[in-house]
């Protein structure tokens, strides 16, 4: 052997040996230093845990009706780790499954597949560990057949589990207000692994509220999943169960809605919607009424008592999932975007129902309450005549009495007044600016802070507010005031203006400002609370629509107390402007929709209102409270594209004051049909069985009181869509 190949072998055996140090190196490594931390993470490996999701909480109106509950379903269910162990993979039994249910294949398949970041949906996106419903409709057909031959179905259970209901009490929808569900996203299970995260902890299989109530009042309404702890061999397959923790179901939320109230003012916003489309506006086309909202608040405690918007959708399109084709329809500016709460997002001008917020200003600024101002047919600022609505003048008038006929030009006359004397074009140094501190101290330009997730703050314009969108606008006001293609008119003179000094707050601000034109918008619940504030004496409460939340035995786990605060208004002029509202039903722009009303037993206090804009259809407002002398509600009614006042003639206007007071059809008055007794809520909670179940109150009669409908025959036409077919005929997305 030559020296050469002596040196190889001999590198080849330092390299061998070198290698099996390296080996034995790393085994002592694994047994002794890191061996107990890589045994937790293989026992970790070798043990699952399933999830059993809570029975969530009802959601109840005042007197303990359902609006939203839980109904015994046929659900049937899939386990994976049961298909798996088939030679098939489970095929075979999928295919039979899809045959029973009525559905196809391919469907039922992606239904238990795991959901992913490239897997379509439906899909699952809890546990592969428990079992997966692919429907909660399945009947005693289709479950007697999975049942009696469960060698065909092995992994396939059939049982009764609650699911998600809305049951529409007195045929109330309340859509806007409930909400709805959908399974717990990857997002929300990535965020809460991050370190600093203190929000809610979810399991993969449950279902989050995602708008209304069900959102608001997600922690206290899930209750705690439970979680069984089983143990799996290598391949997956739970050979054991190692501990298990039951499900704590959900807590109720008691609300301040009335069923009956809701279900009325429901249809009614549908009727004066239908109203408003038969009339012509001043171009002979008739009006579109394309959406209103209707608010009915406890003037004495701020809680909601019935809050409908339209258009509206059935609720129950949400039960086991919904399709991208019924959400899209949702959501679809052609259907007039169904999902969205008119209530609480619909910002318009305020029209004449902000007259009362100017009144209370001029008052506290020093002008009389026998004092006469001229309501003549137009009043001039610079070189623009701002006219009276219909061109009506009606001679030298109080305040009170501009309120009753809505006079713009008395208004007009005061605004300018005050913001001659703020300065002009010149403000001084600390401007008094009544209206708009006025409008601010009623709440406006602000949420109200009511207890739902997603409402508008308004807006109130101010010296401040116009410089930045003067900023933020002059470009595009400068390039329509200068480009010649543009027309002479009236769109290019106010581009012009704005383009030269929209930052300046113009005596065409104050007068518009004070009849609620101009950029001032707010929501149908921001007028609902003036008036409310206006009919108590002056305290601003913060809407609720929640008022107790109440274990599933009854016991009484958190009470949601009203909260207030005052309005800078002297009581006397409070009550000076609740005379002149109260004259305006009487002799005033209201009479007409109140004719035959019996004033003498419940005195009723209103405004109506007409919101202008230049090239749109004028918006409509009714707002009130009953009884005027004691009030218990206030409402306001609100109508895109509508002519004055949806309100119809009395003594059913507006209807659910009718039926809410048991005035009857002929002007008479019997508290006995009123809807809610003695025209005031409940003061107890409704009574809950330690058992869990809810007492429910009596029947309701079959009619108003008033000469309409049934509150449950009066739901049909307002809802967009009905109840999502049978999963077999369709389907839903299940994640």
């Amino acid at each position: 052997m030559s020296d050469r190949s002596r040196v190889r072998i001999v590198v080849l055996q330092i390299l061998v040996l070198s290698l099996f140090v390296t080996l034995l190196g790393r085994l002592w490594y694994l047994q002794i230093p890191a061996g107990e931390r890589y045994d937790q993470a293989a026992s970790a490996n070798q043990v699952r845990e399933i999830v059993t999701p809570a029975v969530r909480g009802q959601i109840l109106d005042h007197l303990g009706r359902p609006l939203v509950n839980n109904r015994p379903a046929l659900v049937v269910s899939v386990s994976r780790t049961e298909l798996l162990k088939q030679p098939d993979k489970g095929r075979a039994v999928l295919q039979r499954l899809a045959k029973v249910l009525g559905m196809p294949y391919e469907e039922l398949r992606q239904r238990i597949s795991l959901c992913g970041p490239n897997v379509p949906k439906p899909c699952w996106n809890g546990s592969p560990y428990q079992p997966i419903p692919v429907t909660d409709e399945a009947d005693t057909r289709m479950a007697l057949q999975i049942m009696e031959r469960r060698e065909d179905f092995p992994g396939v259970t059939a049982e009764v589990q609650p699911v998600r209901n809305y049951p529409a009490p007195e045929g109330a929808n309340a859509a806007h207000i409930l909400g709805y569900l959908s399974p717990v996203s990857e997002d929300e299970l990535r965020r809460q692994r991050e370190p600093g995260y203190r929000g809610p902890q979810y399991e993969r299989s449950e279902t989050v509220g995602r708008a209304g109530l069900e959102r608001e009042y997600n922690d206290q309404l899930r209750g705690q999943p439970g979680v069984t702890r089983v143990a799996v061999d290598h391949l997956g397959r739970v050979i054991d169960t190692l501990d298990e923790t039951p499900p704590t179901p959900g807590n109720h939320l008691v609300t301040s809605i009335d069923a009956r109230v809701q279900a009325v003012a429901e249809q009614q916003l549908l009727e004066a919607i239908k109203r408003a489309r038969q009339q012509r506006d001043k171009d002979g086309k008739a009006y579109k009424a394309d959406s209103g909202a209707v608010v009915v608040m406890n003037a004495k405690n701020g809680q909601i008592v019935a809050m409908a918007s339209y258009p509206t959708y059935d609720p129950a399109v949400w039960e086991g999932g919904i399709t991208k084709k019924e959400y899209e329809r949702l959501i679809s500016e052609d259907t007039g975007v169904p999902m969205l709460s008119r209530a609480t997002m619909g910002e318009f001008a305020p029209a004449s129902t902000f007259k009362v917020i100017s009144t209370a200003a001029a008052l506290e600024a020093g002008y009389g309450m026998d004092q006469k101002f001229d309501c003549s047919s137009s009043y001039t600022v610079g070189n623009r005549a701002f006219k009276n609505w219909d061109s009506k003048a009606f001679g030298p008038i109080t305040l009170a009495r501009s309120l009753t006929v809505s006079c713009d030009t008395v208004y007009y006359r005061i605004a300018h007044e005050m913001w001659l004397k703020d300065g002009g074009t010149r403000p001084v140094t600390k401007p008094k600016d009544y209206m708009i501190n006025m409008a601010q101290a009623f709440g406006l330009g602000q949420k109200t802070g009511i207890d739902l997730p997603a409402e508008r703050p308004g807006r109130v314009v101010t010296r401040e507010w116009k410089k930045r969108e003067w900023e933020r606008r002059k470009d595009g006001w400068c390039r329509q005031a200068n480009d010649p293609k543009v027309p002479e008119g009236f769109a290019k003179q106010i581009a012009r203006e704005n383009c030269a000094d929209y930052y300046r707050y113009r005596a065409g601000d104050a007068v518009n400002f004070s009849i609620g034109q101009g950029d001032t918008v707010a929501t149908p619940l921001q007028i609902a609370r003036v008036y409310a504030a206006v009919a108590n004496g002056g305290t601003l409460w913060r809407p609720t629509i929640g008022k107790a939340i109440v274990s599933p035995s009854g016991q009484v786990v958190e009470w949601i107390k009203p909260q207030g605060t005052k309005v800078p208004v002297d009581p006397k002029y409070l009550a000076y402007i609740r005379k002149g509202l109260m004259d305006t039903p009487v002799n005033g722009t209201a009479v007409t929709a109140f004719q035959g009303w019996p004033f003498d037993k419940i005195p009723v206090a209103a405004k109506t209102g007409t919101g202008e804009a230049y090239g749109k259809q004028t918006t409509a407002w009714f707002a009130s409270f009953v009884p005027a002398n004691d009030p218990s509600t206030s409402s306001s009614w609100w109508s895109r594209r509508a002519a004055r006042a949806p309100a119809p003639p009395a003594p059913r206007s507006p209807r659910w004051s009718a039926p809410s007071s048991g005035v009857q059809p002929d002007g008479a008055v019997d508290p006995a049909k009123a809807l809610i007794p003695g025209v005031k809520p409940p003061a107890k909670l409704p009574t809950i069985r330690p058992d869990g179940v809810v007492v429910q109150p009596k029947p309701a009669p079959t009619t108003t009181g008033t000469g309409s409908p049934s509150p449950q025959a009066l739901a049909a036409e307002p809802v967009v869509f009905s109840r999502p077919r049978a999963i077999g005929k369709g389907g839903r997305a299940w994640s």
